[in-house]
């Protein structure tokens, strides 16, 4: 017996279709979207730092972020891939979010290590956030 032709077959996203998806998701603020997708995802791939980090962004971005899971992920993310640059970022944005940021001059420090400079992206992104909290709670 053959298939008609016109019969749908249907195909479950790849990892990388989803994480693909979570990131326009991203780009459009969609926060509940992204983590559908990526905690498909994480689920999939337990191994997959960036997706770990990207779902953490999304917890910290949310209308209410939930740093608890944002800080979870963060530490999966780096615990994976140590030498993950922008999960450090971000975990240190989340400790500067949670009036930490002594905590977040460490990722600073080992963001300086990584990039070899103080030049990279994440470490200036990083540099400024804590410069401009500690600048409005002296």
């Amino acid at each position: 017996m053959s298939q008609a032709a016109d019969t749908p077959t249907l195909s479950t996203p790849t990892a990388s279709e989803r994480l693909a998806s979570a990131r326009q998701a991203i780009e459009r603020k969609g926060w509940s979207r992204a983590q559908l997708d990526l905690r498909s995802v994480v689920r999939d791939e337990p191994d997959n730092a960036d997706a770990h980090n990207l779902l953490a962004y999304t917890y910290r971005k949310q209308e209410k972020p939930n740093l608890s899971k944002a800080f979870e992920h963060y530490r999966i993310a780096l615990k994976i891939n140590p030498l993950h640059k922008g999960a450090h970022e971000y975990i240190g944005e989340a400790y500067v979010m949670d009036r930490k940021p002594n905590l977040a001059e460490k990722h600073l420090a080992d963001l300086e290590r990584i990039c070899g400079n103080k030049t990279c992206e994440e470490y200036v992104d990083l540099a400024q956030s804590i410069a401009a909290y500690r600048k409005a709670n002296p």
